[in-house]
């Protein structure tokens, strides 16, 4: 093995932002704004659910191509994948660089859980249930969340990596506040961005727009700046504008910037659980491995996804037509939740098999 480095270009990346905000604070308004800058080239306004791409062009000197699709997610991945080629032919010629621009990202991860509920009704499973009440409520299994993140995921990498700039809206508001078992903390609220839960995450910048404040860059990925994390509260913009936000605050220049350097991390296809050992340390027992198992689930926090698992197996061990395979399977499966909720899903589980007249 030859050890491969290089040193940092320094550059500032294609910008990523995310807008967000309640209903009616401008967020669409300040896309084709943007649209109208004489340092912006070609633009593409990417519609989800939203139906105001056309009444925005009428915002003097916006400019921008409505992008066309079917409403499913293969043909408005692949209309960005174009959107993508373009602006990077644009880049690699000079040329002022291409906007995208998408409304909203939380129509987006909307369309991917009605793909996840569709999915869990047509299976057999489910199908049984629903034969014997129509209004049943289906929990989706695990496996089709993780369909649905691998495809937000896809859809992610082309917006971080796009040689150009990107501006994602997002519905954002104050919501109950839940504790790790998913249950609602009396009197609290927390503000959320609606979406998929990594979205502000993957976002370079963040803006929140309100009908009651002026903006506020709630962070940056930037050197330029000047916002300490934990230091320095959200930063009031009066005079917010995209093209303020781009050029004078992150500092892109077209001529230097360079999409971000992405490698997508992929499991050693012949190696995948190869771990190398020296000849100085013995391998670690089997004892020793199911006991650093179990300290892992003890401290690790529970999260939305593990709720999400621990409902579906909770509606299972309740389902009249349950049998004794399914709580097995259910049992297994509920060895890999925090130790809390492994423990309350093989008790239910346990006390259900009584029921049924076998042995635990």
């Amino acid at each position: 093995m030859t050890l491969k480095t290089r040193k940092p270009t320094g550059k500032t990346p294609w910008p990523f932002i995310l807008m967000e905000g309640g209903e009616k604070t401008g967020k669409s308004w300040a896309m084709a704004e943007l649209t109208a800058s004489e340092r912006i080239g070609r633009a593409f306004w990417l519609d989800l659910a939203e139906g105001a791409a056309d009444e925005y062009a009428a915002i003097p000197g916006a400019d921008y191509e409505v992008i066309e699709h079917n409403g499913t997610f293969r043909d408005i991945y692949d209309q960005l994948t174009e959107v993508h080629a373009v602006a990077a032919k644009a880049a690699q010629a000079g040329e002022l660089p291409v906007a995208l621009l998408i409304d909203s990202m939380t129509a987006e991860w909307e369309l991917l859980k009605d793909m996840v509920s569709d999915r869990a009704r047509r299976s057999k499973y489910a199908q049984k249930l629903l034969k014997d009440d129509p209004d049943a409520e289906i929990k989706p299994a695990m496996n089709l969340w993780n369909d649905a993140a691998e495809r937000h995921g896809r859809l992610m990498r082309l917006l971080m990596t796009f040689p150009g700039v990107v501006v994602a809206t997002a519905r954002g508001k104050e919501v109950a506040a839940l504790d790790n078992q998913g249950k609602p903390i009396p009197n609290t609220k927390e503000y959320k961005v609606e979406g998929h839960k990594n979205l502000a995450f993957d976002a370079s910048a963040w803006v929140r727009l309100s009908r009651d404040t002026a903006p506020r860059v709630i962070g940056v990925r930037s050197v330029h700046a000047g916002v300490r994390p934990g230091v320095d509260k959200p930063v009031p913009a009066p005079s917010f504008t995209l093209e303020w936000l781009i050029f004078e605050v992150l500092k892109c220049n077209p001529a230097t910037a360079q999409a971000r350097d992405y490698v997508q991390l992929t499991p050693d296809p012949v190696e995948t659980n190869s771990v190398p050992q020296t000849s100085a340390a013995a391998p670690p027992s089997v004892a020793d491995r199911a006991r650093a198992a179990v300290n892992r689930k003890a401290v690790r926090p529970v999260t939305e996804e593990d709720g999400q698992r621990a409902a579906t197996m909770r509606a299972t061990i309740e389902a009249e037509s349950v049998s004794r395979e399914d709580l097995q399977a259910v049992w297994k499966s509920a060895g890999d939740l925090p130790k809390i909720l492994c423990d309350e899903i093989r008790a239910s589980a346990q006390a259900r098999v009584a029921t049924l007249g076998v042995a635990a």
